[in-house]
């Protein structure tokens, strides 16, 4: 386990479509989430560095998830005008060239994070994108290629960690969504989920959880209730 507090650990993917709820929302979870990740239905909303700085100042900490993907050159001045922003995490997508644009531009604290295949997708969507190889040799291709590109992690499902860890650098950090609290049958949109013990288990660094807590008849109960499930895997 790399040296992380436990409670930064818990991502909370700030899901909803107005910075007002999402400033509501972080004020009821209070200090049970110290880490939320903020994406593009929020940047939709027109006010998402007002919330980034929001959060900041009550020293939370911050991951963009905008999945850049673009060409290298637009990337590398989007990575480099968020650098001095206050995130820790970026999210990129694409190939080596564009990787290591955002690799090179992302200064001395933002940490780039490589997509290696979101959670909602299962074999039958790769078939649809083209790609002829199963998902573990994909993401593998993937993480080496961030690892190489000079990224500093790679977002994977927990599913697939065990041979991250088996066969890329341990220095990589893993960060992995589709957590479910109780058991691993997907919902909604994420197919390829596990729960919170097997993702530390597995080897993940840090985890991102929304809806599990989001839609909890009390979010800051169920935040609380994973720090405990986080605290007793990495004592394990």
């Amino acid at each position: 386990m790399k040296n992380i507090p436990a409670r930064d650990r818990l991502i909370f993917a700030m899901d909803v479509p107005t910075c007002e709820r999402a400033r509501a929302l972080a004020s009821e979870l209070g200090d049970a989430v110290s880490f939320y990740k903020i994406g593009l239905e929020l940047m939709m909303s027109g006010e998402y560095f007002e919330l980034l700085d929001w959060m900041l100042e009550r020293d939370k900490k911050v991951f963009c998830d905008l999945k850049f993907f673009d060409i290298p050159a637009t990337v590398a001045s989007a990575v480099r005008s968020l650098k001095d922003r206050g995130a820790t995490f970026v999210t990129v997508h694409g190939n080596r060239s564009i990787m290591e644009a955002a690799a090179e531009n992302k200064g001395d604290t933002l940490k780039v994070l490589g997509v290696t295949v979101l959670t909602s997708l299962d074999r039958g969507d790769l078939d649809d994108l083209g790609f002829d190889c199963n998902i573990d040799e994909l993401v593998l291709s993937r993480a080496r290629q961030c690892l190489e590109s000079g990224c500093d992690g790679v977002i994977s499902s927990g599913l697939e960690v065990p041979r991250l860890r088996e066969f890329v650098d341990e220095k990589l950090l893993v960060v992995s969504p589709g957590i479910r609290p109780v058991d691993n049958k997907p919902v909604g949109d994420q197919k390829r989920v596990v729960t919170v013990p097997t993702a530390f288990a597995n080897g993940c660094d840090y985890i991102v959880v929304g809806r599990p807590i989001r839609d909890a008849d009390s979010p800051r109960a169920a935040a609380e209730a994973m720090q405990e499930q986080i605290a007793a895997a990495v004592a394990a």
